[in-house]
């Protein structure tokens, strides 16, 4: 590797990731249509104002979603963001330096392992190994979106649990600990042998939908797998429940076969945890149309929205699809109307507090 990294054969991360790596925070809270920025007071950040002044804790992020780090620390916690260089080979390799001491440091990273997913996880895994390596206390990494998790199990044969082998990745290559955001499968904090923190993004969501007032509403799983998601969210909003039975025919390829429950004249609202090519997304609004709902909306945790999922979701019957921040919207679909996003930047800061500060996060649930 040569001394200088200005050689030819290296690249800035600017260079590579402009969308991700130039923008500034200003610039992206203009860009996106946030619905609910979830940002404290003055005198709410007063209360967590100690983290500013303690020297064991810090906080860094990777290229995926700096904005949303770039949040976190600002608008809740009141501290730097940490500083490092990333830089890349020619070739696309990874370099990686933090520029400050982590020595006995409580660190916490935030990346998502969103689109491009390998890229991004590597670039999690060179960080997490750089923290080790500069002796930090302890690193936590800190994951909105969890890529490969919905291969959690064997459900054909001689296919990978890629989820598994992403758990076995981060915890070798040295995360103490970990928080996630709405997994796909619930059981892959089983895949750890370190801590895991779980949170939801249902209280923001919540929150939002509450505003909205919408009449005669029935929250709509749409899939068996998302009952259990569902339910809460139909629990704290007073609604009953719908499912939608799905078949899945190949990767990314599903048939909306029945609509379980009656909701005729009613206001759907499909509770998600991933859109990604949004064809079961559409599908499952033509089922409830279909069957005499009045209005259909939606919300997912996380707004992958690969291949044609845009132009489907604009094309679309929805009346409004609300998402989170846990992955940067892209330029495409900051110019759908149909697509809201709410910020959870607010819940992570809280929960990362809490482990700081080595209090419960349960009260975060609610």
């Amino acid at each position: 590797m040569p001394t200088s990294l200005e050689g030819p054969d290296m690249k800035t991360e600017a260079a590579a990731v402009p969308a991700i790596a130039e923008i500034s925070k200003q610039e992206f809270a203009q860009q996106q249509p946030a619905v609910h920025d979830g940002r404290k007071t003055a005198s709410e950040r007063k209360k967590v104002s100690r983290l500013s002044e303690d020297r064991r804790f810090k906080i860094f992020s990777g290229s995926a979603n700096r904005p949303l780090a770039q949040e976190i620390c600002d608008d809740h916690l009141g501290v730097p963001l940490g500083e490092t260089k990333i830089q890349r080979f020619a070739d696309g390799e990874i370099y990686f330096q933090l520029l400050e001491n982590v020595r006995g440091v409580d660190v916490f990273v935030v990346q998502p392992t969103c689109w491009p997913v390998d890229q991004n996880l590597v670039e999690l895994l060179i960080m997490i190994d750089a923290l080790k390596r500069a002796s930090a206390g302890r690193i936590t990494v800190v994951v909105p979106y969890y890529g490969y998790a919905r291969q959690d199990r064997k459900d054909r044969p001689r296919v990978a649990i890629s989820s598994k082998l992403v758990a076995d990745l981060l915890t070798t290559a040295g995360a103490n600990r970990a928080l996630f955001m709405d997994l796909h499968a619930a059981q892959i904090q089983g895949f750890f042998n370190i801590p895991v923190d779980h949170m939801f993004a249902s209280p923001v969501m919540v929150g939002y939908f509450r505003k909205l007032d919408l009449p005669n509403l029935t929250v709509v799983s749409p899939d068996a797998g998302g009952v259990e998601r569902a339910r809460f969210f139909a629990t704290k909003v007073g609604a009953p429940l719908a499912i939608v039975d799905k078949r899945r025919t190949d990767i990314n390829v599903t048939e909306v076969m029945n609509v379980i429950g009656d909701v005729r004249g009613r206001t759907c609202l499909i509770i998600d945890d991933i859109v990604d090519t949004a064809g079961t997304l559409v599908k499952t609004v033509d089922a409830l149309l279909d069957q005499g709902a009045s209005k259909v909306y939606a919300c997912a945790s996380h707004a992958v929205l690969s291949g044609p999922a845009i132009e489907r979701i604009a094309a679309s019957r929805l009346e409004e699809l609300v998402v989170t921040n846990s992955i940067p919207l892209r330029e495409e679909a900051k110019r759908v109307p149909k697509i809201k996003v709410c910020s959870v930047a607010g819940l992570l800061a809280a929960t990362i507090e809490s482990i700081h500060m080595e209090t419960s996060v349960s009260s975060l649930f609610n």
